[in-house]
This record gives structure tokens, C-alpha cells and sequence, in this order.
């Protein structure tokens, strides 16, 4: 079996390949695992761009299963803050979203009595989503799933059905809505950080619940230590990675997918192909266009261009900073006016979410020293308007091609770049004075890195939105058919493309490929823990309430 892609998904694929018998090789475009799973050092700080939690981190759930399967936890500590979230308005009043229910009730409260009613009602959805998060399937495909087995996992859901009916039901910006109180009202919109205007309530719940039972924590080592874990883990049983190969061409045979053509000619042959990459330059680029049908071609060439369909790619702004900020709480939403907001390019909605990353990562930054992450949605078309040069270029260093490598996009877009920043540092040096004395080291990142990095479309970082028709459709076509395409047979799409979410997803994808390819091949799918290292250890950090500036 031949790979295309070392992100998470192809990893797990790997792995889960090399559990059941079979000779894997990845092929990688970059010099390092992970894909978007990923940071990078500048001076003494190391700037991680991905975790900010990672659901399934902690036991209860089968997302945790996955993680121990994939040897991507043992032997680190997991830390969980008692806040997921802050949002500050522009008048600098905050909502904590704690994620313990009673807690959370109690503080939206005392914000607003006069909504207490609307506030029990949320909490008490809460409340039973921690409950249901066990009965969540992850293991097992449920379109592989025996019908005992399926209907076993929908009567386990039983008990919670009203909750998940309405919560799936209702548009978190419609249920906000009700709210009286206007901080509520705006507040509620951007628990996950960004607003998320398609979603509905229903992943708001399972996020909080999740960190409430501490299953959606930070790893120590961050995002490319998760990533390298996974590696070491596919490594060990015996899988193979070529980093710097970048994958040109499916090789086809006679409507079979037998091997890979790689950017400088060579082929890797295989018996089987999984493409674990960005979904449109697999079937559009890799395949040429070849082997859609009707729904999958509406899918890549009219539906990933709707507004909406995709994810958004970020703009994120690292600052590393000479020393502490005691006042720097893990994670804060700001919503911003209008003037502000303007001075950002690509800005989707008037907000930005701020980290003081030292407190997720301490390892990651010398002692005494901050890491600050600024992140905002961005749309790329005003990017890809500035730049003036390649979005991706390969070229030889030292004897081997590198195809990462940063490329000159011209002095609008570097002046772009210098302004967002800038804008920035202004308003957390306003919030935190100080800060701009403070920066040692400095970084700014667009969509374009993002495509130049990993090569997605358009920058995204999660491939197909859900709840809105990109997702859903996508999910009904690998529900229908399994994560292949029609007419061309050994091959199997994994990764964040084969299905719709964040790592957990990616990894899970791996899983589920792998009973695809063995129900083919008439095999029993078989996985077990890694037992090199012993299980993860959780802390819980209190985040305090900090004082005015």
C-alpha cells in the first residue's frame, strides 16, 4: 500500500495498515510529519499553530481509544483549564464559558437573571451530553456496523434523543437570539473561538461536554510532538516514510490504482493507493478529473466553491515575548468595531481570538518568556490579490528537492502582512500594557502559508464544512459507497477529506479506511493500544479572573 500525505489521517492510515498486515509506504511532500498537526521554531520559541484541544484526550469516549491505538498520548501529561473560552466586548465586559455546567450557570446568571430560564435550559443540554459521550461511535464504521450492533448504539442514544433532536435542530445563532441580555446574546456565537454562522447547537454541547469530562485538553509537546508520537508509533511497526516526495500522478491500470509518479519521476508502485492529501488535488489533479460521477463531480468543481462549503483558512499572528504576562488568560475571544476590524485583511466576522500559548505549551518557550497566538477566519482571495508570486515552488537544496520552501509574494502582500500585525500588537498592547516593549520575536501567517505548506485548497485547514452541503453530501457519498471513488478500483480516500471535523476525525478516517480495505480483502480488521509507553496523566488548570489593566 502506498500513502499520499504524512498529516494525521495518512499516519493513522498508515498505522492501522501496518496492524492488519500490510506493507505501507507514505509518501510526504514535507520534510516532517503532521500536515496542518504542526509549529515551527523562530529564535528560542517554538510558534504551535494547530491543538488548541484535542477531543478524545482523555479516557470515557472511544476518540480516546483511537489516540492509544495510535501511540499519539502515552507518556504525556494532558492539561485541561476550567475555562474553554473568553469572550471580551468592545467594552471590555467577559463571558467565561466554563465548561463544568453548574458553574457555567451560575456565572451567565449573575450576568443576566432576567435570562435565567433560557440559561437553565442550555445547561441542562449540557448536562446530558456529558452523559451521552460515551455512546459516541468512533471505533467502527456505522455503515460497516452489524445491524445488533447498530441498533445497540441507537437505543444507547435513547435517553438523550430530544436533546440532540432540538440541539440539532436549532442554529446556535438563532438560539443566541433569545437571549436579552446583548453581551449573551453576542457572546454565546463565539464559544468555539470563531463564529461559526451554519452551525448548530449541537457541536457547541459536545465541545463543552467534552472538555467538561477532560477529553479535550492540550498534549504536552504540542501539535508536532502529537504528530511525531504518531510517526514513532507507525514506525515501530514497520512502516516506511519518504519525506520530500511529493505525489504527481495516481498511476492507473486498466481502471486500478497500482502506485504513485512523484514530482522528480520516480513510481512507487503498490497494490493499493490511499490518498490521505487535499481532497481537490486528489480527484482533480492526481486523477485528472477521472472517476467522479455526477455527485462527485458537482462536489469538486461547483459545490467546494459556494461560499460556505469549506472551511476558512487563518490568519495567525505569533509574538514571543521577553517575559510573563501574569493577566494573559489561555484563551480569549475579542469581538472588535468595525474600524478595527477593517485593518485585517480577509476578516470573515469583527473578532480575533487570543492565546497565551506559554500557558498551553511552558515547554515550548525558554522560562520566563510568553508566546502569544492572535488567529482570525480569513477569506484568501485577498491574499491571492496582493501576492505577486507562486503560491507553491519546488527547488533543490543540498542535493534533494524541497517543496515548502517560502516563496516571494511581492512587497503589497509583505506590506498586508506588516499592517495586520501591527493593528495587532495595538490592540493587545492596549489590553496588556507592556506588550509591545515586550516582542522578541515576531511571525505572521495567511491562507497562502497554509496552501504553500500543505497544499489545501484554498487554505483551509478542515476540508468540508458541516451541517451545510458540502459536508453533508460528502458524508452521504461515503456512507453510500465507502471512501472510494466510482469505477476505479484499490483505491480509498482517507483524511480530514474523507469526512468532516478536526484531527479526532482525521485519525478516525484512518480506522475507518482500514476496515474498508480489509472488508475487501476479506480480512478481519484488528487494532490494539501501544503499550511502549505508559497512559497519559491529566491536570486540571484554573484559570483566574484577572484584574483590570
Amino acid at each position: 500500500m502506498v500513502i499520499i500525505g504524512g498529516g494525521l489521517g495518512g499516519l493513522s492510515t498508515g498505522c492501522y495498515a501496518q496492524m492488519n498486515g500490510y506493507r505501507t509506504t507514505i509518501v510526504e511532500m514535507h520534510e516532517f510529519p503532521g500536515g496542518c498537526c504542526t509549529s515551527w521554531d523562530r529564535g528560542d520559541f517554538t510558534f504551535d499553530c494547530c491543538i488548541s484541544w484535542l477531543l478524545g484526550c482523555g479516557p470515557g469516549n472511544e476518540m480516546h481509544q483511537i489516540w492509544l491505538e495510535l501511540g499519539a498520548l502515552q507518556g504525556k501529561q494532558v492539561r485541561h483549564f476550567d475555562v474553554f473560552n473568553i469572550v471580551r466586548d468592545r467594552d471590555g465586559r467577559e463571558v467565561r464559558f466554563y465548561s463544568d455546567p453548574d458553574r457555567l450557570e451560575a456565572h451567565l446568571t449573575g450576568i443576566s437573571p432576567q435570562d435565567a430560564r433560557l440559561i437553565r435550559q442550555f445547561c441542562s443540554g449540557l448536562r446530558a451530553f456529558r452523559r451521552c459521550l460515551t455512546r459516541y461511535p468512533f471505533l467502527t464504521p456505522v455503515a460497516l456496523m452489524p445491524a445488533r450492533e447498530r441498533w445497540r448504539m441507537l437505543a444507547g442514544f435513547v435517553p438523550y434523543f430530544n436533546t440532540i433532536r432540538r440541539s440539532l435542530a436549532t442554529l446556535m445563532t438563532d438560539y443566541s437570539a433569545k437571549f436579552r441580555h446583548p453581551l449573551l446574546r453576542e457572546a454565546f456565537n463565539y464559544i468555539l473561538y470563531e463564529k461559526h454562522a451554519a452551525f448548530p447547537v449541537l457541536p457547541f454541547y459536545f465541545q463543552l461536554a467534552s472538555h467538561a469530562n477532560l477529553s479535550a485538553g492540550v498534549p504536552e509537546g504540542g501539535s508536532l510532538g502529537l504528530a511525531r508520537s504518531i510517526e514513532q508509533r507507525y514506525l515501530r511497526l514497520g512502516g516506511e516514510i519518504r519525506y520530500n516526495a511529493k505525489a504527481q500522478e495516481v498511476l492507473v491500470e486498466n481502471d486500478r490504482a497500482v502506485g504513485v509518479r512523484l514530482s522528480d519521476g520516480r513510481e512507487v508502485r503498490a497494490d493499493i493507493v490511499v490518498s490521505a492529501c487535499d481532497g481537490h488535488t486528489t480527484v482533480m489533479k492526481l486523477l485528472k478529473g477521472r472517476y467522479l460521477d455526477e455527485s462527485y463531480r458537482e462536489l469538486y468543481t461547483e459545490t467546494i466553491d459556494e461560499p460556505g462549503m469549506v472551511f476558512p483558512g487563518y490568519v495567525t499572528v505569533f509574538l514571543g515575548l521577553r517575559r510573563p504576562f501574569a493577566a494573559g488568560a489561555p484563551c480569549t475571544t475579542h469581538l472588535l468595531d468595525e474600524e478595527r476590524a477593517a485593518e485585517l485583511i480577509g476578516i470573515r466576522h469583527p473578532s480575533v481570538n487570543v492565546q497565551f500559548r506559554s500557558a498551553h505549551y511552558p515547554e515550548l518557550s525558554p522560562p520566563g518568556s510568553t508566546v502569544v497566538y492572535v488567529s482570525y477566519f480569513s477569506d484568501i482571495a485577498p491574499w491571492r490579490a496582493l501576492s505577486t508570486g507562486p503560491e507553491q515552488s519546488s527547488r533543490p537544496r543540498r542535493g534533494e528537492e524541497l517543496h515548502t520552501l517560502p516563496v516571494g509574494r511581492g512587497r503589497e502582500y509583505q506590506r498586508a502582512k506588516r499592517r495586520v500585525r501591527d493593528t495587532l500588537v495595538d490592540l493587545l498592547d492596549e489590553r496588556y500594557p507592556g506588550l509591545r516593549d515586550a516582542v522578541s520575536v515576531r511571525d505572521v501567517s495567511t491562507p497562502l502559508t497554509q496552501v504553500r505548506y500543505t497544499g489545501n485548497y484554498d487554505g483551509t485547514v478542515l476540508g468540508w464544512q458541516p451541517f451545510v452541503a458540502g459536508g453533508e453530501n460528502m458524508e452521504k457519498l461515503i456512507k453510500r459507497d465507502g471512501p472510494v471513488l466510482p469505477g476505479l478500483r484499490d483505491f480509498y480516500l482517507s483524511g480530514v477529506w474523507a469526512t468532516t471535523g478536526g484531527l479526532i476525525r482525521a485519525a478516525a478516517a484512518g480506522r475507518h479506511v482500514m476496515h474498508f480495505v480489509c472488508r475487501d480483502d476479506g480480512k478481519k480488521f484488528t487494532a490494539h493500544i501501544d503499550e511502549s509507553a505508559p497512559p497519559p496523566t491529566q491536570v486540571v488548570v484554573p484559570v483566574p479572573v484577572a484584574s483590570s489593566p
